[in-house]
């Protein structure tokens, strides 16, 4: 490994001459001239008047020159002597004053380390000091001036102290296999070792956020059994260039020092991103990527040194990361599946108090699409929730209205509707699920409401479906289209006028049109050819248009029509079931929520 050389001192001393110097020329220029107008300059006469007066104090001499004071010694003079030495002692003396001879001007060294050198001393020491408190501070154990060292602030947990298992992890068997295989190496790497196989350098976790990579990163090392550096892509980035650098350098250093270990680094493409060339000259993040790049080709694997990664953003990676050698595998952490789900209830169900008939499986099917943390918040909504009741464990029911909050948010007491309002938000909502239930492959509603919530919703219907899809024909997301304009139908239907409360519900059905054509090839027109591509999938995903403005305008019209057809399909569905519509929405405007089971035993009456 490449050692880190010294840095020289010579900016520190180039400031103390500085300093030095600006002293000098304050004590030559500006101290002498403050003396100077202290001191009264007057005759010889005056001062022997002075003297036979008795209002002489302190006199020094030095050669010809007399500097004194008066008895009340509130004033300096000074004079030049014209009598003898002798005899102006003896007057002096026999009118009281008091004499100070100085035969001797002080040598040039004196002069420079009194009134030069000694009062640099004080800031010499203040500098040191500052210079080691930065040092400490800023993590320059190396001496660099600003504390520009290596010191890279890792965070390093002993086995003792994490206690996480792959026990703890629930819902990730795959990516707990996957890592289970380089805890077996780090436990016995001769068995390896005899067949000639290495230990993967580096692992890199991808997944949404919530998903628990970093979890898992720490059960790999509870479960490994050794040291755990933990460390966060943002903090190599610094101000100054060559000092991320720096931090790579010593954060490898101190790993192999203690292999075997594991070192994670959370939030890599923070410094992994790709070198594009558009920044100008050697910017900080690329030198910091350049570095570690050279450790992990650098390090030794049969060391047991093993470098895991996290990320939501794959696709920002640069590809000399990706490459074997550094990050061998790439594991992904995506979201629970429906048993995945319950899995992970039921780990975070035993920091809290539950009721015995508590059932997992309806409130993991409620909360499809969650991630891991998403789950652990609804438990402890659950929790509180029983506080604020006053019960000491939680119920089946705080759990299915913690899944709501999550969903949409606290019921907002203080927003009370009109009762004009309250009349279109009910009829709104069933349209929503009218329509939806008399289609085919739509999910079962599970719950109407016209509470209004935080995130702003002031009502909402949940469908629920029976278990996980992973794919979708074209029958579903049409009726899914049609579901959602079912609600702007039910209000011109009745009222014969439209709200801006079908807003999300307009946004929902265009997006979900616009890739139907551009991106699932679900088209006549233009057939199997994808003209969207999505990026950051992991974050919500980022669509762009790939084709020229004329394709374009050809798919606006395209996503139009086809809205407006599913539109036109719930019109007819809510006209020709319109007294079952006045029905239902009566029940709720009334009673403000109700189930899913109420609601289809008033449809099937």
């Amino acid at each position: 490994m490449q050692e880190v050389k010294k840095p020289s001192k010579r900016p520190l001393v180039f400031y103390y001459l500085i300093g030095m110097l600006i002293l000098m020329v304050l004590n030559m220029t500006f101290f002498p001239s403050v003396l100077e107008k202290q001191v009264q300059e007057v005759s010889y006469s005056t001062f022997m008047s002075m003297t036979y007066d008795e209002n002489i104090g302190l006199v020094q001499i030095e050669g010809d020159e007399i500097t004194f004071t008066d008895k009340a010694q509130e004033k300096i003079y000074k004079t030049t002597a014209i009598d003898s030495d002798t005899e102006m002692v003896q007057r002096v003396y026999e009118h009281g004053g008091d004499i100070n001879r100085v035969d001797t001007q002080p040598g040039l060294l004196t002069s420079i380390l009194v009134g030069w050198v000694l009062p640099l001393v004080p800031f010499l020491l203040i500098g040191y000091f500052i210079r080691k408190r930065m040092q400490k501070s800023m993590g320059g154990a190396d001496g660099m001036m600003f504390g520009m060292g290596g010191n890279s602030g890792a965070k390093v947990y002993v086995p003792s102290s994490s206690g996480i298992r792959f026990a703890d992890v629930a819902g990730e068997d795959e990516a707990k296999e996957l890592l289970s295989e380089i805890v077996d190496f780090l436990h016995d790497p001769a068995k390896y070792a005899a067949i000639g196989a290495k230990l993967p350098k580096g692992a890199l976790l991808v997944g949404p956020p919530g998903t628990g990579k970093t979890l898992l990163a720490k059960a790999v090392a509870g479960e490994a059994n050794v040291p755990f550096f933990s460390i966060a892509g943002s903090e190599f980035v610094e101000m100054f260039v060559g000092r991320g650098a720096a931090k790579v350098r010593d954060l490898f250093k101190q790993a192999n020092e203690k292999a075997p270990c594991i070192v994670f680094i959370d939030e890599i493409d923070t410094i992994g991103k790709k070198r594009d060339g558009q920044m100008m000259g050697n910017d900080e993040r690329e030198q910091t990527l350049n570095q570690l790049l050279t450790e992990m080709d650098g390090f030794d694997g049969s060391k047991g040194v093993v470098v895991l990664a996290a990320t939501n953003r794959p696709d920002s990676l640069d590809p000399a990361l990706l490459r074997p050698g550094r990050f061998d595998r790439r594991i992904p952490v995506e979201l629970p599946d429906l048993q995945g789900r319950i899995e992970i209830l039921k780990v975070h169900a035993r920091k809290i108090r539950l009721a015995e008939d508590v059932d997992f499986e309806p409130i993991a099917k409620t909360a499809a699409g969650a991630s891991g943390a998403e789950l652990a918040n609804i438990v402890n909504e659950a929790a509180l929730r029983a506080v604020r009741s006053g019960r000491q464990f939680a119920t089946q029911e705080d759990l299915q209205e913690s899944v709501e909050v999550v969903i949409a948010g606290y019921q907002k007491k203080s927003r009370v509707l009109s009762d004009e309002e309250k009349k279109i938000v009910a009829y709104h909502e069933v349209g929503h699920a009218l329509v939806a239930a008399l289609q085919n492959h739509s999910a079962p509603v599970q719950k109407i409401t016209i509470i209004p919530r935080t995130s702003g919703a002031l009502g909402y219907t949940l469908q629920v479906d029976d278990g996980d899809h992973f794919l979708m024909s074209k029958d579903e997301l049409l009726n899914k289209i049609a579901t959602y304009t079912g609600g702007r139908a039910a209000e011109e239907l009745v009222f014969h006028s439209i709200t801006t409360g079908a807003s999300n519900d307009i946004e929902q059905a265009t997006k979900l049109a616009r890739s139907m054509i551009s991106r699932f090839g679900m088209s006549e027109e233009f057939g199997f050819v994808a003209f969207e591509t999505v990026s950051n999938q992991y974050l919500g995903g980022d669509a762009s248009l790939a084709c020229s403005p004329e394709t374009q305008a050809r798919i606006d019209k395209k996503v139009t029509q086809l809205v407006d057809e599913q539109y036109d399909k719930a019109m007819g569905l809510l006209k020709e079931h319109e007294g079952k519509l006045h029905e239902i929405a009566g029940y709720l405007y009334e009673h403000e929520t109700i189930t899913g089971q109420e609601f289809m035993d008033i449809l099937n009456r």
